[in-house]
């Protein structure tokens, strides 16, 4: 043993209340040097995790972020193509009200034509009445359905079709397979490829042989006037 370290040890036996009395005062040199905290299962927390373990981590938690940002997105895209799509809609049909009011006008000057054409007047002043109110329907439908997009459409030799077709009579036939429109008495309109009246028409109805062909009428009254029945 050196001599420094014998003249320590011998300092240190010399005065044991002195060492007592450190002891007491820091406990802490004592004591069992302090453990890293940790969970009820024993397992790391996180910021004591490996920095690859602390990367798989991040990487997943931007995963599920993008993810989410991906659905919003879309869910925003449609929700703005619906909204689009109503607004338009809303625009193409905002007259429809107004242009309603105007096809009894129309048919006004329908039946107008049609007895003029049938009338067995020659005479020159009513030719020109009638080349003008021809020209005034025409003209009108003509402004109707390139501007505002309301079209009327035939249907006469056309199948029936229940969205398009009002039955106002029928008549029985042996010649035809499935019902059929023979005749248009009040014309039906489009609004941009919607109906927004139908026809009113003579429809044709298969019959076997053997049964009652004596046609079934129906009457019907229209909101501009009555319309008249073929005899």
């Amino acid at each position: 043993m050196s001599t420094e370290n014998y003249a320590h040890d011998h300092e240190e036996n010399h005065h044991p209340e002195q060492a007592a009395e450190t002891s007491k005062a820091s406990p802490e040199l004592c004591t069992p040097e302090a453990e890293p905290p940790q969970d009820e299962q024993g397992v790391e927390p996180p910021e004591n995790l490996a920095p690859e373990e602390k990367l798989k981590g991040m990487e997943a938690q931007i995963a599920e972020l993008q993810d989410q940002y991906l659905r919003k997105a879309a869910e925003f895209e449609n929700f703005r193509k619906r909204m689009n799509r109503e607004k338009q809609e809303a625009i193409d049909f905002a007259n429809q009200s107004l242009l309603l009011d105007l096809i009894p006008i129309i048919d006004d000057f329908e039946r107008a034509i049609k007895a003029a054409d049938t009338s067995q007047k020659v005479a020159a002043d009513f030719t020109v009445f009638y080349e003008g109110i021809s020209m005034i329907e025409k003209r009108l439908s003509s402004q109707l359905e390139h501007k505002w997009g309301l079209k009327r459409y035939d249907s006469a030799g056309e199948p029936f079709d229940p969205n398009r077709h009002e039955a106002i009579m029928v008549e029985k036939s042996l010649d035809i397979d499935e019902p059929v429109v023979k005749e248009d008495f009040i014309k039906g309109y489009l609004l941009k490829d919607r109906v927004v009246r139908s026809a009113k028409v003579k429809v044709l109805m298969p019959e076997q042989p053997g049964t009652d062909r004596e046609p079934e009428k129906a009457q019907y009254n229209e909101d501009a006037g009555a319309a008249e029945n073929p005899s």
